[in-house]
């Protein structure tokens, strides 16, 4: 047995000095400490040895178990300290080297509008809602008291997914979805991505608007313009004021075109407002009595007014931007102009 046990000791130690890596330890543990293993083996042996001699051999089979374990956990230890020293040597900072500057982000031009509009509005009371990117006639122009003939239906001036079935020209069919579920009194903001065929230096056929619904018993148009100073003042400064035009809207009667006092001359005239004094931000009205029996409320004791404000025309204004391309390019040189 002792001679057994010499020549497998023998054989451990040249093996041992082979070990380098985990693989090498845990292929050494295997082979001589698992179960299977050489030295655990020798227990098995003993049912060879005569009976009288046996005390003795299992107490040199022990002490062997215990000099190979010992290899074992010396060698394991040797390995840890290895890669430990292996890893910090790789993680090693030259702290000699100047530092990596990792510059700090900013909110898109069209967000920051964006979440300034909703905050002003928000104060006042309104709610938010987001309808659909794609949306179908009824909801786009329909019920909104678009006529068939109108030129908005037109392909040249908009996106048509399927005959029926269109990508939004506006927010506006967020009115007929809110009206469908709530009950007057309403007052609702929604915001959203639009879609028309339509592109220059001030147009883009994506681009954001932000639509505004009110409607309760006695509304009026002055209660819309009132409405807008608050708005315009907050955004552009305490001294501007908002013009009423007449237009037309399918959806708005009367309607009007609203312009803002010029923020950058106080109204005297400049090439910003074309020296008019004048600029023009938004179109609203009062809420077309159609549109409101398509959502069955009824106009004898209801009214309201809608507005829709197109964000990239309050933020090219709001910060000199002179061509909408430039908010939708990613060109890092003009979005950084934008960090606070």
């Amino acid at each position: 047995m002792e001679e057994k046990i010499a020549a497998l000791r023998a054989e451990l130690e040249a093996d041992r000095a082979a070990v380098h890596t985990k693989e090498d330890l845990s292929a050494f543990w295997q082979k001589y400490l698992s179960k299977n293993g050489s030295v655990t083996g020798l227990t098995k042996s003993l049912r060879d040895v005569p009976k009288e001699e046996r005390p003795a051999a299992g107490k040199t089979i022990n002490a062997f178990k215990v000099w190979a374990e010992g290899e074992y956990q010396a060698l394991s230890a040797e390995i840890e300290k290895a890669e430990l020293a292996a890893r910090n040597k790789a993680e090693t900072v030259d702290i000699t080297l100047p530092g990596t500057r990792r510059e700090t982000g900013a909110l898109h031009p069209i967000t920051r509008v964006k979440n300034e509009i909703i905050d002003v509005f928000a104060g006042m009371g309104f709610e938010i809602f987001e309808g659909p990117e794609i949306e179908d006639d009824d909801h786009n122009f329909t019920r909104l008291n678009v006529p068939k003939n109108h030129p908005a239906r037109d392909m040249q001036d908009t996106f048509y997914v399927a005959e029926d079935i269109v990508l939004r020209t506006h927010t506006s069919p967020g009115q007929i979805r809110t009206m469908d579920t709530h009950k007057p009194p309403i007052k609702v903001l929604v915001p959203g991505r639009v879609f028309r065929s339509d592109s220059d230096a001030t147009h883009s056929p994506m681009f954001h608007q932000m639509e505004g619904l009110v409607v309760d018993r006695g509304i009026t148009l002055c209660d819309l313009q009132g409405m807008l100073d608050k708005f315009v003042q907050a955004l552009f400064g305490a001294d501007v004021r908002t013009r009423l035009r007449p237009s037309y809207f399918p959806f708005t009667e009367p309607s009007v075109e609203v312009d803002v006092s010029c923020f950058e001359c106080g109204g005297k005239g400049c090439p910003l407002c074309k020296h008019t004094g004048w600029i023009e931000v938004l179109g609203g009205g009062v809420v077309h009595q159609n549109v409101l029996r398509n959502c069955g409320v009824d106009p004898e004791e209801y009214s309201g007014f809608a507005f829709g404000i197109g964000i990239e025309r309050i933020a090219m204004l709001k910060y000199g931007i002179n061509n909408i391309g430039l908010m939708t390019e990613n060109d890092l040189r003009f979005l950084k102009q934008f960090k606070d």
